[in-house]
């Protein structure tokens, strides 16, 4: 199979793992977001946290090192293996041992202890299956993906609602993600045929770390910064107002992560397989951005424009206050394929050197822009506006080094992707007015409301990318026409 093949198909199952896994963790969001309180969604994101920044440390940097390393063996693998399983081990002890003073941290009852304590076991299980995902990824198996990630969402989704509704409250967030990611271990050590031998290798250790550090680094400020604002709503505030920042995280989140984690997940490992031919990289490279972008923008602007409809028809007017955060966060959100790729790119020539510096720079000025937010505007939706403020300069700081790297800088991926973006701000312009028309002058449901704006958003986008011969729509028509006569 030729490398374009193996990406096609490899972004398909990827896809569709992912639109699976989200589709369904979307659905029982909604109907465990119409059983429990705004509250209780931001109590698990408080948690959620610490269990995430511990996770960066178990699945980060070394995990990475062994895909972007050519001839990574067998020792390889299993020297990782037994790294990560300590470290999620160690962690989740202090974390056990930790859960009474974070309880105290954000002043709640003690109910939260037993919470943590729980909720952490996540860490072990996640690092059991940690290096089969690794496994998968770089010999680009994302099928085996497809079946794990379906396989364990569906019948986890459906405990979390039969615990919910039978009164658990918070226990049942608990149990649903508990039980997902014990059947993902299950399911992965069942169908990779890879298993860790007894072996370790200091030596292979300090290689891989040598590389690995600096992502690890990257991903931990990263993750660090992306939490804080869960941080600080939820201290400043209330676990109500967190609930109704984190719902409206949700949607965004949920559409860009289907796609921004299927190409991301595949492109590191195609990039890698070439990066020794900077021309082929670069062309590899400007595909994924112009492709994600094309689809991407269009339904952040979409999104931001249905967003009252929306929350309606799925959550239910008391999660009304949640609205201003959709919006917000499909402004962050929009650029997230512009970011990944660049460091994709970064990652696969073997600079995470330059990875690590780009966060810190990233990272530096978001921290001043919350902190400006949290002193004059004192309020959750001043908090995340900071984010989005800083999101588009992001994008700006990701393309630098790729200009030197790969002679494709900002100046030329801001080129390749202004016609989605025009095309985009358009859109969702006119879908917002329709909008606002449509609950001024007709007394018609948020159901058919939310149909009708759809549609006139597809045929605008659409229809004027079709009639303007936008080159990435005539290049998709194109590669499916020969995907399925090849098919044939």
């Amino acid at each position: 199979m030729s490398l374009k093949s193996s990406v096609i198909s490899s972004l398909f199952w990827k896809y569709f793992e992912r639109l699976g896994t989200q589709g369904v963790q979307f659905i029982v969001a909604v109907v465990l977001a119409r059983l429990l309180s705004p509250a209780d969604f931001g109590l698990i994101a408080l948690i959620m946290v610490f269990i995430t920044i511990s996770n960066v440390f178990v699945q980060s940097g070394l995990n990475t090192a062994l895909i972007q390393k050519k001839d990574a063996d067998n020792l390889d693998f299993t020297t990782v293996f037994y790294s990560c399983l300590l470290l999620a081990c160690t962690l989740y002890l202090a974390l056990f041992c930790g859960a009474p003073f974070i309880a105290k941290f954000y002043n709640s009852q003690n109910e939260l202890v037993p919470v943590i304590r729980v909720l952490g076991l996540m860490l072990p299980l996640g690092a059991l299956s940690s290096i089969q995902e690794a496994y998968v990824a770089r010999n680009m198996m994302f099928k085996t993906l497809f079946y794990r990630s379906v396989g364990a969402i569906i019948p986890a989704g459906l405990i979390g609602v039969l615990f919910a509704y039978w009164g658990y409250g918070i226990w049942s967030l608990v149990i649903q993600q508990l039980t997902n990611s014990l059947l993902i271990c299950i399911i992965m050590w069942f169908t990779v045929k890879w298993k860790p031998s007894l072996s370790f290798s200091f030596a292979r250790w300090k290689m891989l770390f040598s590389f690995g550090w600096k992502l690890l680094c990257s991903s931990l400020l990263d993750t660090c910064y992306n939490n804080l604002l869960n941080l600080i709503v939820g201290k400043m505030f209330n676990p109500t107002a967190l609930g109704y920042y984190n719902r409206g995280d949700q949607f965004p989140k949920l559409i860009v992560n289907n796609l921004n984690s299927s190409i991301q997940s595949v492109m590191l490992p195609s990039l890698s397989s070439v990066q020794d031919d900077k021309p082929r990289l670069k062309v590899m490279m400007r595909r994924a951005i112009v492709t994600s972008s094309f689809f991407i923008l269009p339904l952040m602007a979409g999104l931001a424009a249905v967003a009252t409809p929306l929350t309606l028809v799925v959550l239910g007017e008391k999660w009304l206050p949640a609205v201003p955060f959709i919006q917000i966060c499909c402004v962050i959100y929009a650029f997230w394929p512009i970011h990944t790729t660049n460091l994709s790119a970064v990652n696969a020539v073997g600079r995470s050197d330059i990875f690590l510096k780009l966060e810190l720079i990233k990272k530096g000025y978001g921290l001043v822009a919350i902190a400006i937010a949290v002193l004059f505007f004192r309020s959750p939706i001043g908090i995340a506006m900071s984010s989005a403020i800083t999101a588009p300069l992001g994008a700006f700081v990701n393309a630098y080094p790729n200009k030197k790297l790969l002679n494709y800088g900002y100046i030329e991926q801001t080129k390749d992707i202004l016609p989605s973006m025009a095309l985009s701000v358009f859109m969702g312009g006119c879908v917002y007015f329709v909008s606002c028309w449509l609950s001024d002058k007709f007394a018609i449901s948020p159901v058919l409301q939310l149909v009708v704006l759809t549609f006139l958003g597809m045929a605008l986008y659409l229809g004027l990318a079709r009639l303007l011969h936008l080159e990435c729509l005539d290049y998709l028509i194109k590669t499916v026409k020969e995907f399925r006569n090849r098919k044939k």
